[in-house]
């Protein structure tokens, strides 16, 4: 199998993907996406958007940001280029795991990925100068349903290794979670 799929145990919902790497004196080769193994350790998406950001210094912080139903998006995310420490928050009201948070560095050495199931906020800091992120989501962009939650948010409290990032003005300006739009509803 060329992925090995790993679950955060306080948080299972949301998988650590790395993938099986065929190295020799030329260089490196990996899969990065099979859907037949996605759909077996259940991520059984299309993914009919892809997107890539680079960040052009260390510090920089993009998130936490969703979109709410019925635009919400799963988010499959690779660092390419540089490292960051990311993200997962469970926003869904009723989950026994609202507010609370796992993060794993991603890197262009490692070359993980991380499944972020609908449900569930993004952010990344960026670690290195110019990093570069890839990611698929399962679902278009939509500014109708585009939401963000205050990144230093106390209630959920992140523990960013940094104190004062750059951010953008959407990011600065972010309600906190008990103040966002947010339809995701817990359901097991």
């Amino acid at each position: 199998m060329p992925f090995e799929f790993s679950a955060f145990s306080e948080m299972p919902e949301v998988l650590l993907i790395k993938p099986k790497e065929f190295v020799d004196e030329r260089g490196w080769f990996a899969e990065t996406y099979r859907k037949s193994d996605f759909m077996k350790h259940g991520i059984p998406f299309e993914f009919p958007q892809d997107n890539h950001s680079c960040s052009n210094v260390r510090g920089i912080l993009r998130g936490l940001h969703f979109q709410k139903e019925p635009a919400a998006q799963g988010k499959l995310v690779r660092c390419l280029q540089g490292e960051v420490f990311d993200v997962a928050v469970d926003i869904r009201k009723g989950s026994p795991r609202y507010g609370r948070w796992i993060t794993t560095n991603l890197s262009a050495r490692s070359r993980h990925a991380l499944w972020v199931p609908v449900g569930f906020a993004h952010g990344f800091l960026t670690l290195t100068d110019t990093t570069e992120i890839a990611y698929k989501v399962t679902c278009e962009f939509s500014a109708l349903h585009d939401r963000s939650i205050r990144w230093n948010d106390p209630t959920i409290g992140i523990k960013w290794p940094i104190t004062n990032p750059i951010l953008s003005t959407k990011d600065q300006n972010a309600p906190f979670l008990s103040e966002v739009d947010n339809n995701f509803v817990w359901n097991q």
